[in-house]
């Protein structure tokens, strides 16, 4: 349990040859979560899109294919990710079609309302303060800007089994929907695909004309 607990452990924050296998891996198998999610939002061709705590940079490749004449922002806390992202997407970077920057949710290193759309994948486990976290989101968001986050959906089996391997914190639907509210988000709508356990959630920021 050891071995395994410090292997997963790496997936808080990848570090690494050990960080940069967990990307890699993550790549392949969080891909079709993501996919199936991004069908439940609708993305402008000209979009302005955050991707928080961006990985191994696969969503932002999804997210570029989205919006072929926006742009997408990521942002992560591992090194490891961030470079990881920059080489995934190396050739929208040199198009002037994407950046990536080392930083925290907790303090996004970004003006207000800078983003139509802003992306959490498989990552609002690992983040330190889910209430002040959300705000911090919606502090980047325009106004009617869309907040969408995709992940595993939870069950109370699921909290006592990855706490053991992870420090982390599940939440399900009705979690998420308290925190977003809280948060000063609208119109929260979520979806389930209960035979793979999938959970999206997409919620707006209110503001200026509807």
């Amino acid at each position: 349990m050891g071995i395994l607990k410090s292997f997963y452990q790496n997936a808080r924050r990848p570090e690494g040859i050990g960080g940069r296998l967990i990307l890699s891996k993550m790549n392949v198998l969080h891909n079709a979560n993501a996919l199936w999610g991004l069908s439940h939002i609708e993305i402008p061709p000209t979009a302005r899109i955050l991707d928080i705590g961006c990985g191994g940079g696969k969503n932002m490749s999804n997210l570029l294919r989205h919006t072929p004449q926006g742009s997408v922002y990521g942002v992560d806390y591992s090194l490891v990710s961030v470079e990881k992202t920059k080489r995934k997407n190396k050739g929208a970077i040199l198009q002037g079609r994407a950046k990536i920057l080392q930083g925290s949710v907790s303090s996004l290193p970004f003006e207000d309302g800078e983003f139509d759309i802003a992306t959490a994948f498989e990552t609002i486990y690992f983040w330190p303060d889910l209430l002040h976290d959300f705000m911090e989101v919606r502090r980047v968001i325009k106004e009617n800007g869309i907040f969408f986050i995709c992940n595993e959906a939870a069950r109370p089996e699921d909290s006592e089994k990855w706490n053991k391997l992870l420090d982390l914190s599940v939440y399900t639907k009705e979690d998420l929907s308290k925190t977003l509210l809280e948060a000063g988000f609208c119109n929260i709508s979520c979806h389930e695909y209960p035979n793979k356990k999938w959970l999206c959630v997409t919620a707006k920021k209110p503001g200026g004309p509807v």
